[in-house]
């Protein structure tokens, strides 16, 4: 059935702009002025608004013009009413015709391909790349730091769109005179009793995650020591006094005493692209088209294959 609601009234939004700059001034003279027209046209202008209205919105008097009860109630209205009018026309230039994109990513993901190519298809928008830490990319959209992040999970994804880009299998990573150093592959049993360090002030889900805290049959893991910067934790690593997961790493981006062990039965990395959810940016479409063509090939098949240039989370 046709909706039979009223049609929304159709102001003019330069009569509501002339009402606003009258009820700054509160003289018709110098809002005529302001306005840069004269004050019978203003006067003529505002007639025809509190026509539409069907009340009126001033009080003339020989001492100036206040607001009536009724264009008390509208003014507040009818800025915020201009306000949205700006907005929404910003968004739909910004929408069809948009120029900047910027794109985030967090430690050992590589965007460079995706990049280039909307570069490429786009050269006249400015593209820019921006480095974020591991826990920062729903943060960075919301404040708009960023338009897209390429990143892994998790993460909260309130108020976002995610699209799954590829799964990195985890491994343990431990010194090369660890009891388990050179096992084909190793279970949680095998380090059970193994401690995992914890970064101060980290992202609770990504320390859960990374820590597999709890495990699968609930018990907590392992407690380890609490640093500083992901940067200590290799060096605890190398002596002896924790161990830790991560993605699967190429031998020449790994320090020379580490070495890692690929880790069975959990649950692997997912690397996936987000944004912000009805973000009708065309270049924010156009990089999520090409991060599914150009990325999702670097979903690694086993511990060799693994992309050389990745690196320890």
């Amino acid at each position: 059935m046709p909706d039979s609601s009223p049609p929304p009234a159709a102001f003019d939004l330069r009569l509501v702009w002339c009402f606003t700059v009258v009820a700054e001034y509160r003289h018709f003279g110098r809002a005529a002025e302001a306005l840069h027209t004269t004050q019978p046209s203003l006067s003529r202008q505002i007639h025809r608004l509190e026509r539409q209205l069907g009340a009126r919105l001033f009080e003339r008097t020989p001492h100036g013009n206040h607001l009536t009860e009724a264009g008390e109630v509208f003014l507040p209205l009818a800025t915020e009413l201009l306000r949205s009018a700006d907005r929404a026309a910003a968004r739909a230039r910004a929408a069809a015709r948009p120029s900047r994109i910027t794109i985030g990513y967090t430690p050992g993901l590589i965007i460079t391909p995706v990049v280039r190519e909307l570069r490429h298809r786009h050269p006249d928008a400015e593209v820019r790349t921006l480095h974020l830490a591991p826990g920062e990319p729903r943060a960075a959209l919301l404040d708009r730091r960023v338009d897209a992040v390429v990143a892994r999970l998790p993460f909260t994804a309130d108020g976002l769109d995610v699209t799954a880009l590829y799964d990195e299998p985890r491994v343990l990573v431990v010194p090369r005179d660890h009891r388990l150093a050179g096992k084909e592959a190793v279970t949680l049993d095998d380090i059970a009793d193994e401690p995992l360090p914890t970064v101060r002030g980290s992202d609770p889900l990504l320390n859960a995650f990374w820590r597999i805290d709890p495990r699968p049959d609930g018990r907590p893991a392992p407690e380890g020591p609490l640093i500083e910067s992901t940067e200590d934790k290799f060096e605890l690593v190398a002596a002896g006094q924790a161990v830790i997961i991560s993605v699967d790493v190429h031998a020449h981006s790994l320090r020379p005493d580490l070495t890692t062990i690929p880790l069975e039965g959990v649950e692997p990395s997912h690397v996936v692209l987000a944004t912000r959810a009805r973000d009708h940016n065309g270049l924010v479409t156009a990089f999520r088209t090409y991060a599914r063509a150009l990325l999702t090939g670097l979903a690694p098949t086993g511990p060799a294959s693994a992309p050389p240039s990745r690196s320890v989370e």
